[in-house]
């Protein structure tokens, strides 16, 4: 069993937020393979089904992404999976909009939610997927994440949460390292 792990903050104010692009993400693969997300457990929301042949868990933690650790790991250990079956798509301040980072391992960057996990797991080493969000030229980095995305980038959205998707499919279908190289150098906005 997979357990693919969008992060980001439960209510209405923080929907169509930076922070919360991991759960719409999650929200993505969940809508493309007909997956229902609205089980409660593991304090979170949660759906079961097939993603790229993988029989898989899509989690939405309801902690606050300062305590998604507690969701992530509650998930993990019910589901009794090893490291290589864990994914969490987080935002990442560091990478511009547009693009993205696969990583298989790593530290938690500053980012809350990655720090609670690897916390509360005591570990690691579970795959990552860095959603850029770009950081503000000036101004306050708190107040970049939990805003809004602008007119232009929620213009473009759609098309990038479909792209990343596909690289979330593609970790499932074919392992990390193939969806390393097919998507960690690349614009998702350009058109091939």
């Amino acid at each position: 069993m997979k357990l693919l792990v969008g992060l980001g903050n439960p209510g209405e104010k923080y929907q169509m937020t930076r922070h919360n692009v991991g759960f719409m993400l999650a929200e993505e693969v969940a809508g493309r393979s007909g997956i229902s997300m609205k089980k409660k457990g593991y304090q979170g929301l949660y759906g079961v089904g097939r993603v790229a042949s993988q029989e898989t868990t899509i989690l939405l933690p309801q902690t606050f992404m300062n305590l998604s650790g507690v969701s992530v790991n509650a998930a993990f250990q019910s589901l009794g999976g090893s490291p290589g079956d864990l994914i969490v798509a987080h935002d990442d301040l560091d990478i511009p909009f547009g693009a993205l980072r696969i990583r298989p391992e790593g530290g938690h960057g500053g980012h809350n939610g990655i720090r609670s996990i690897c916390s509360v797991m005591g570990t690691g080493e579970f795959i990552r997927i860095k959603i850029g969000v770009g950081r503000p030229e000036y101004g306050d980095v708190t107040g970049h994440v939990l805003g809004r995305f602008s007119a232009d980038e929620r213009a473009v959205l759609p098309t990038l949460l479909e792209r990343i998707a596909d690289a979330a499919e593609e970790i499932l279908r074919n392992g990390v390292k193939s969806a390393m190289n097919l998507y960690n150098s690349s614009n998702l906005l350009e058109t091939n």
